[in-house]
């Protein structure tokens, strides 16, 4: 299974509590039971843990630290049925209790369990949780995202699989190299206390006239008795690098905690053999360092860890390759690619995209394959699901590809293999759509008539003010865009005899966006009837509640009319005031004749003439809109009432 090479640091401690009093006769009996289990576990036996625990909660022994232990044992050894039933008892047992790591693991369980509604459900409880400004935001649509690139590959079986795990290909020479626990030929075989199966060996496949069309054993040092596993090979085929656990001269190294950890090693192939095998000096024995992969100039090393630092269960991170046995600074790829989850098993194409697993960007269940672009360093691009059927409801790992033929390989569980893991062969038939584009939709109207207007010119403008694309609005005044929604962009709108206007959309991975725009007339005419403040595009004139007094940004849009008025000497105005519905209909009426003199008095002493300005009081009688009395509406809407008016009557 996958969880071998996965890395995991999951240290629990507790004691289990019974609840049952009639069962104290055999508390000894279960205590020893218990400790058993708990010395597995930390281990990481997970099969054995799996079976002990069961049993305690089969006799009716329930805990908050049972129900941890047994769904997180079921978790990470792929059993995500039964995960799911026990992360869901956790969840309606101790809510108060069950931290947002467990509601996330029972929405991947679900989501490989294909139930994808429920797990939009766990999802948005985990969110809630956590309370965070998530750097990979929730996507409702992403589904419909997935099935965009899905159907672009034919898959098939690696011919090279066995009846055991193979798994996490690379390319050596005109074959590969990739990972196995199949037959070691030993009389004593080795164990893996994960899962009880054989330790893992380096095999290589069509790479030379040794292994033409035949699985052979890597020749040298690099096969140990315990993992090797993911290499990453220089192009001149000299140096290797790869994983494997803290092992060296015959000894086994344990953390702390009795862990063993996992390291990178380099090798040297000298005489047709891996020699001169070292450590890399960013190893630790208190933390993980797995899973190479050389950019292509050779000049960056990839690898997964869970070292400090680390924002999820295990990151990807890289470092510069400076010689001499010598290594840049360690750096973490970003809260763009990783999560709070796991990232793992990257691999970079010669045109700088990144593909690597994870089970924290939203995917069909399990570990799913990503893409982004990361030429020129960029880690903010789009992280994209490349699709079925590479992407299972199973692990989906371990992906590499060559951009010259289309082809590449990958690892899954999936149900139909020979072993628990296997590679499997893809041809490429469609490119994998890497850009972020989005629709953006609108109408573009005349401010003033609300009629759409035909012909108006609608761009997109990126943040460097280049024009990017542009279209015209058809009969119905609508437009169809598409931009990059992983930067920043103006959407802009124009017409002759109109001011241009414009919006800005920050970068948003959602649902197509919708902007609609009202032009305002280069010059407006009006007469008889019509409203000054609309044929100057003035913001409504509000008052208090229960005042009439001139609010200050009432003020400056009384301005405007005293200037239009000033303009035009012969121009004159009746001011209409009005009320919301609260208060007594002739309170309000009083109130907006008060409001109506409270406005032509304002104007007559900013130099207006008292014979061109009237003002009329209407109360309550003409709302603009359905918060009338007794309906009950919000103190915005019931703002939208207490409003004036500049009417043209001569």
């Amino acid at each position: 299974m996958l969880k071998r090479i996965l890395i995991l640091l999951i240290v629990f401690s507790g004691y289990l509590t019974h609840i049952s009093a009639q069962d104290k006769v055999n508390e000894k009996q279960q205590a020893k039971v218990k400790a058993k289990a708990d010395e597995r576990y930390d281990e990481y036996s997970f099969s054995p843990a799996i079976d002990i625990y069961k049993k305690v909660l089969d006799k009716g022994y329930v805990s908050l630290d049972l129900l941890k232990r047994l769904g997180n044992s079921y978790y990470f050894n792929a059993k995500y049925e039964e995960a799911a039933n026990i992360y869901k008892r956790l969840a309606e047992a101790f809510p108060d209790d069950t931290e947002p790591d467990y509601y996330f693991r029972y929405a991947q369980s679900l989501k490989t369990l294909g139930d994808y509604d429920e797990a939009s459900n766990i999802m948005a409880k985990f969110r809630e949780l956590t309370a965070t400004t998530d750097e990979n935001p929730l996507d409702e649509d992403y589904l419909a995202k997935i099935e965009q690139n899905s159907g672009r590959v034919d898959i098939k079986q690696f011919e090279y699989n066995s009846k055991y795990s193979d798994f996490a290909a690379s390319y050596y020479e005109q074959g590969l190299i990739f990972s196995s626990d199949r037959d070691t030929g030993n009389l004593a075989r080795y164990r893996h206390t994960w899962n009880s199966r054989d330790f893992l060996d380096l095999y290589k496949v069509n790479a030379d006239s040794i292994s033409n069309n035949n699985v052979v054993k890597l020749e040298g040092d690099v096969n140990t008795r315990l993992h090797e596993s993911t290499s990453a090979v220089t192009k001149d085929g000299t140096t290797m690098y790869f994983t494997r656990n803290n092992f060296l001269d015959g000894k086994k190294y344990k953390d702390q905690n009795g862990v063993i950890r996992l390291k990178i090693y380099k090798a040297d192939l000298i005489d047709g053999e891996w020699t001169n095998v070292i450590e890399l000096p960013f190893n630790n024995d208190s933390y993980s360092v797995a899973h190479p992969v050389l950019s292509p100039d050779e000049k960056r090393l990839y690898f997964v860890s869970d070292m400090p630092g680390t924002l999820g269960e295990s990151d990807i991170f890289v470092t510069e390759i400076i010689g001499d046995g010598t290594y840049g600074p360690i750096t973490n790829l970003g809260k763009n690619i990783n999560t709070r989850a796991r990232e793992t098993f990257p691999f970079i194409t010669k045109d700088g995209v990144l593909y690597f697993s994870s089970d924290g960007h939203q995917g069909l269940g399990g570990l799913d394959v990503f893409a982004t672009k990361i030429a020129f360093g960029n880690l903010n691009e789009p992280i994209v699901n490349v699709g079925k059927p590479i992407n299972s409801n199973y692990d989906d790992f371990a992906f590499i590809m060559n951009e010259e033929t289309k082809e590449g390989y990958f690892s899954s569980n999936r149900t139909g293999g020979l072993g628990e893991d296997d590679i499997y062969k893809f041809a490429e038939n469609e490119p994998l759509v890497l850009d972020c584009l989005q629709d953006v939709t609108g109408t573009v109207r005349d401010r003033i008539s609300n009629e759409v207007l035909v012909g108006a010119t609608v761009k997109i403008i990126d943040e460097e003010n280049n024009e990017v694309s542009s279209t015209i609005t058809d009969s119905k005044g609508n437009y169809v865009l598409a931009l990059d929604c992983a930067k920043g962009n103006f959407v802009r709108a124009s017409r002759d005899g109109y001011v241009p206007a414009e919006e800005y959309l920050n970068k948003s991975y959602g649902k197509p966006r919708i902007v609609d725009f009202y032009l305002e007339r280069d010059v407006v005419t009006g007469g008889f009837g019509d409203d000054l403040a609309k044929l100057l595009q003035l913001s409504t004139i509000y008052f208090d509640l229960n005042k009439f007094n001139i609010r200050p940004d009432a003020e400056i849009e009384i301005q405007k009319v005293i200037v239009a008025m000033e303009k035009y000497p012969s121009l004159k105005i009746k001011v209409n005031s009005h009320t919301d519905s609260r208060g007594n209909d002739a309170y309000n009426l009083w109130l907006s004749k008060k409001r109506a003199a409270s406005t032509v008095a304002y104007m007559v002493s900013k130099g207006i003439s008292a014979d061109r300005l009237q003002g009329e009081g209407y109360g309550e009688t003409r709302l603009v809109n359905d918060c009338s009395n007794g309906i009950p509406c919000s103190k915005e809407k019931h703002q939208l009432n207490r409003r004036s008016e500049f009417i043209i009557f001569e």
